[in-house]
């Protein structure tokens, strides 16, 4: 029979902070948004106090203040590599494996068939803590969904960190606790739908007709029920490409001004080109947009985008930002206090299934390693060590809000940690 683990890291961003300043520990931590605007992480004590998440920070400064609180600014530098070097960690001691996001990741355990499978997930979880300082629980289950559940309950009940619900009993009993809404796969509306039916517990789901509810509501009913039945519906996915990328930013500051919006929307048309590279892909079109500040209603309000189609296929960051600019310059009006811009990459195809043009002269073999050098230089030397001069200077008066933001210790050698012995 095969059995799945969901291992999950533990309020991942505050983890990431508290590795590299033990001092954090049993601290009150929040983790800010973009812009430094709302909570969009906390530590456990932080939850003890009642702060909520998604809160306005501003709500919270007088804890701050006094100390009761450490806060900080997003460091998705810092993030991302630490959750590449948790999910590196796991997929050497569990190859066949699904990354589920930024901090979780689904095991499939049949090779380990001949193991004590509780044991050697919790010598799992050492391992990870070991090697990359993150703490992590992980969820024991024969399908998909009841890992999730049983890792709901790893965090909250099992002192090990290891929830393991192949025992149907003690699976049941839980079920009878877990309320609805926290089942992977029910929604909000749907929630107030099966509400409506008296289902109101993940035990209620499980003992539904599957047929019944198929008819009633939808196939992703009907394979949830299942799931919380122990039958596995959902084997691991592989990770597919993009079929659009996103790369849009708020200002630290208004712009009211074409120089800096166009070096903005560079940045982040740079940043798309590079994730579109990463997965081995070219955009067909893109879509540029600008809007002002909605939230201000004092200031006058534009909001507008605009698509357009490329002569041939590229995943060079140059062509896609005098793109990009053309784009901006029709859509841009003089008077506006411009609060974000961005740009989406469409119609995007895989590399190798590219045509050539027959009246345009290629350059993809010169593109190709322009690229690779611009994409490997940052890679090792941090982001930014090479960049476009479209893209802008170093020093950036629209850049986000981030002044609580911690060293990026893991991936600029300024701010490596030093240590002294």
């Amino acid at each position: 029979m095969s059995y799945f683990a969901l291992a999950d890291c533990n309020n991942f961003y505050v983890s990431c902070e508290r590795v590299f300043n033990p001092a954090l520990e049993k601290q009150a931590i929040i983790i800010l948004s973009n812009n430094d605007g709302c909570i969009i992480s906390r530590s456990n004590e932080a939850k003890a106090l009642g702060i909520p998440m998604g809160a306005p920070v501003f709500k919270y400064r007088e804890l701050i203040r006094r100390g009761q609180i450490q806060c900080f600014s997003s460091n998705y530098a810092l993030y991302g590599d630490m959750s590449q070097r948790v999910m590196d960690s796991l997929r050497r001691l569990c190859p066949d494996m699904e990354v589920y996001s930024i901090d979780e990741a689904f095991l499939k355990l049949d090779h380990f068939s001949h193991y004590d499978l509780n044991t050697y997930l919790i010598d799992i979880r050492q391992k990870i803590k070991q090697w990359t300082g993150i703490p992590i629980s992980i969820g024991l289950a024969p399908s998909k969904t009841l890992a999730k559940v049983a890792n709901f309950y790893a965090k909250r009940l099992i002192k090990t960190g290891v929830c393991d619900l192949r025992s149907v009993p003690h699976r049941d009993s839980l079920l009878k606790t877990l309320p609805i809404e926290e089942i992977w796969g029910i929604g909000r509306k749907l929630t107030e739908k099966l509400h409506h039916y008296s289902i109101k517990t993940a035990f209620d789901l499980q003992q539904a007709n599957p047929k019944i509810m198929r008819r009633r509501f939808s196939v992703v009913v009907e394979r949830i029920i299942l799931e919380l039945n122990g039958v596995s519906c959902l084997g691991l996915e592989s990770v597919a490409a993009k079929k659009q990328i996103m790369c849009s930013r708020s200002f630290g500051q208004p712009i009211t001004n074409l120089h800096d919006l166009s070096s903005a929307l560079s940045r982040y048309t740079a940043r798309a080109a590079y994730k579109l590279r990463e997965q081995a892909c070219k955009a067909q079109a893109i879509y540029v947009f600008i809007t002002t500040n909605k939230h201000k209603i004092s200031d006058r309000q534009y909001m507008k985008g605009l698509a357009c189609s490329l002569v041939t296929a590229t995943d060079d960051t140059r062509v896609l930002i005098t793109a990009a600019q053309q784009v901006l310059k029709q859509l841009y009006k003089t008077g506006f206090n411009y609060k974000k811009t961005g740009i989406l990459l469409m119609d995007i195809i895989p590399s190798h299934q590219q045509s050539n043009d027959l009246f345009i002269q290629s350059t993809s073999q010169h593109s190709l390693a322009l690229m690779k050098v611009l994409d490997e230089t940052n890679k090792i030397f941090g982001s930014h060590t090479l960049f476009f001069a479209a893209e802008g200077g170093a020093q950036i008066s629209w850049a986000m809000r981030a002044g609580r933001r911690s060293p990026r210790y893991t991936t600029h050698w300024q701010e490596i940690v030093n240590a002294k012995a």
